[in-house]
């Protein structure tokens, strides 16, 4: 199976090729409008998805494959944002994030993520997939906090989750060679701050295939990079192959 995550900075309707260039069975997709409310063509490429967000112009949107099925999970997000969990019609969970500021400032994007997973942790499990931009770097861990970068990857690798990219490249959290984003667009501010973890058992003991965009093809239409895992999992939603229309 394909995924892609990727923070398309808004307009998503006017980039249809740019995510399907990515070939994923399931694209999950930052800073997205909702489709329903957009043009005709987004609608329609679109097809059987989820979104959530904030009005109609800027949110998270999970898009299968044509005729995979998608159900939205009641995971209530409280005051956490942006955090869209779903169920692919295989049985596959996937819980996209696109963490957003907050007050106080030590609840802010990765102290979301922290909060949101703590109130669900007893629903993260072997067939669950979280994926998204979290804003978020080991680099600006704050010792003292409960809640920084590392503390939230230490959590998620007790309970069996992994990072696919640090596992595919056996580089450590901070010390990235890959960006995912540039901040101002500026090749001086490249920072690795999208994510996709897995479970374990899922992965069967493969290691995943996984690709960063590169700067030169992806920089006119966004300041995020896509990430694509290529996984091979001990599911029954364990096919390999790019089969979105």
């Amino acid at each position: 199976m394909r995924l892609a995550t990727w923070n398309c900075n808004g307009a998503l309707r006017r980039k249809l090729e740019y995510a399907d260039a990515l070939g994923a069975d399931v694209l999950v997709i930052q800073e997205c409008e909702e489709p329903t409310q957009s043009t005709a063509a987004y609608r329609d490429w679109a097809g059987d998805h989820a979104w959530v967000g904030y009005g109609k112009n800027k949110g998270i949107g999970i898009f299968p494959r044509r005729g995979q099925t998608i159900e939205r999970l009641d995971w209530p997000a409280r005051a956490f944002e942006l955090f869209l969990p779903v169920r692919i019609g295989c049985g596959l969970d996937i819980v996209g994030a696109w963490t957003q500021n907050a007050s106080p400032s030590n609840t802010a994007y990765i102290g979301q993520f922290w909060h949101y997973m703590q109130a669900h942790r007893n629903k993260l499990g072997p067939q669950t997939i979280i994926a998204g931009d979290l804003n978020s770097n080991a680099i600006w861990d704050k010792p003292r906090r409960a809640w920084n970068h590392s503390t939230c990857v230490d959590e998620l690798g007790a309970a069996g989750f992994r990072s696919l990219y640090h596992l595919a490249t056996g580089e450590n959290q901070g010390a990235e060679a890959q960006p995912t984003f540039y901040l101002h667009r500026s090749d001086l501010k490249p920072y690795h701050i999208d994510y996709v973890f897995a479970h374990d058992a899922m992965l069967g003991g493969a290691t995943p295939v996984v690709q960063v965009g590169h700067r030169a093809d992806w920089i006119r239409v966004s300041d995020h990079m896509p990430l694509v895992v290529d996984l091979y999992l001990n599911t029954p939603y364990g096919y390999a192959g790019a089969v979105r229309p």
